[in-house]
């Protein structure tokens, strides 16, 4: 026998497979995949203030980028989930391949050359000490 509508099920078993920890997502930031990853794995398993002095003083476009998304998801740990902020760690952190723009340079004797402008999909879980 039928356990209610299948959209009633669906979203039940939705709800069990949640996310419980704080976390941020940037989708299609303007960088690569390969350049977020060497900041972000900079700063994977450190703690929120330690992270935060890292981005900060990184020379690497990303850092920037990323230093806000990870004040964002402390943001969400402090009003969503009433964590506190110094027991806060990077518990995950990954980029993940989103659309590539495709732009054409030209070149000599009426030839074209392909740019491909890379975006990339960030993400920053965090979780308490």
């Amino acid at each position: 026998m039928a356990k209610g509508h299948r959209s009633q099920i669906k979203r039940e078993r939705n709800d069990s497979k949640r996310e419980t920890r704080p976390y941020a997502k940037l989708s299609h930031a303007r960088m690569s995949v390969q350049k977020a990853c060497f900041v972000l794995d900079a700063i994977r398993g450190k703690d929120l203030e330690t992270a935060l002095g890292i981005l900060t003083y990184s020379p690497r476009y990303a850092s920037g980028v990323i230093k806000k998304l990870l004040e964002s998801a402390a943001a969400n740990a402090e009003n969503n989930n009433g964590l506190n902020r110094g027991n806060l760690y990077v518990a995950e952190c990954y980029a993940g391949r989103a659309t590539t723009m495709k732009r054409i340079q030209p070149r000599a004797q009426g030839r074209a050359y392909r740019i491909e402008k890379r975006t990339s999909h960030l993400t920053i879980i965090l979780d308490e000490k």
